[in-house]
């Protein structure tokens, strides 16, 4: 299943107790859902949980039923509709809209004054036309509605509500959307989805942990690929020394640290320091080896480091 049927399934299991609230949530649904307008309601959904919700829902907000619903082990796009007209009207007049007139749809903010009454109908928007991409792959979530003017009100009452939205039209339909993990979130844990907002967190700290080791993994590879450059570097200098006869003619410390490098290429300077007979500190053999390169360097009429 995706990450949005999850967050609805979840969703399902939180109960309308105020007739307000129920109002609130089939409000969203219908706004955002296949087709409301005077002559008919059309919902679609593939969720069996939600085609099970839907009526009570609609039952507790207008005292009304379906004129058409599906079987009860109906698999498959399931459609409620509704077109009765003394219901429609019903309907209409509870959300205050106009049954004589052309309606044109728009949120009533009359009916979300409370906080539980705007978390049920963005529960109920979202239910309709909402979407949340597993956030292990991205993050982003979506309320596509073909109402311009239910779009631009929905952005204004999340942004009085402290949830900065971005939007955009897509092949006819209006999306309101968010891309930030903690807005994503956010709105989960408002609208009563806290185990899916939980599981946008971790997603988060996965990614974090991810990247923060990638990058420890790629500096430590960095440094081990100078460090072995380096020992290279020196194992060269030391034979160029070797070569030319010079090596003997050193003081005891730079020739012992010189064929402790060779004898030891795969050492770190610390690990070399440690080796040597006396130990030395690693500040103190890196004035050593710099000595063996910059004489060799000499020999071959090279400008010193």
């Amino acid at each position: 299943m995706s990450f949005s049927y999850d967050a609805k399934n979840e969703l399902c299991r939180v109960e309308v107790q105020k007739h307000c609230c129920a109002l609130a949530e089939a409000y969203g649904v219908l706004l955002y859902c296949n087709t409301f307008h005077s002559g008919e309601i059309r919902i679609v959904t593939e969720n069996p949980n939600l085609a099970a919700r839907l009526p009570r829902l609609f039952h507790r907000a207008f005292r009304l039923r379906f004129d058409r619903k599906p079987e009860p082990d109906a698999q498959g796009k399931l459609v409620f509709q509704m077109t009765d007209r003394s219901k429609l009207d019903g309907i209409i007049d509870a959300l205050g809209f106009s049954p004589e007139q052309n309606m044109v749809l728009h949120i009533n903010f009359g009916l979300l004054e409370e906080e539980c009454c705007r978390a049920s109908f963005l529960r109920g928007v979202f239910f309709a036309g909402g979407s949340v991409t597993d956030p292990l792959k991205r993050y982003h979530l979506e309320l596509a509605t073909s109402h311009l003017q239910v779009s631009r009100e929905l952005e204004a009452l999340l942004r009085d509500n402290g949830f900065p939205p971005k939007s955009l039209s897509r092949n006819g339909s209006y999306i309101t959307y968010f891309k930030q993990s903690d807005q994503i979130e956010d709105f989960l844990t408002l609208i009563g989805a806290p185990v899916a907002a939980m599981n946008v967190m971790s997603a988060k700290m996965e990614k974090d942990l991810r990247n923060s080791v990638n990058r420890r993994i790629n500096c430590d590879n960095a440094n081990l690929d100078k460090a072995v450059d380096a020992a290279l570097e020196q194992a060269e200098a030391i034979r160029r020394l070797m070569d030319a006869g010079l090596l003997e003619q050193l003081p005891d410390k730079l020739r012992d640290t010189a064929m402790a490098r060779l004898e030891k290429p795969e050492l770190s300077l610390s690990e070399l320091a440690d080796s040597l007979d006396p130990p030395v500190t690693k500040s103190c053999l890196n004035h050593r080896l710099r000595k063996l390169t910059g004489l060799a360097r000499e020999l071959r009429g090279e400008p010193p480091k």
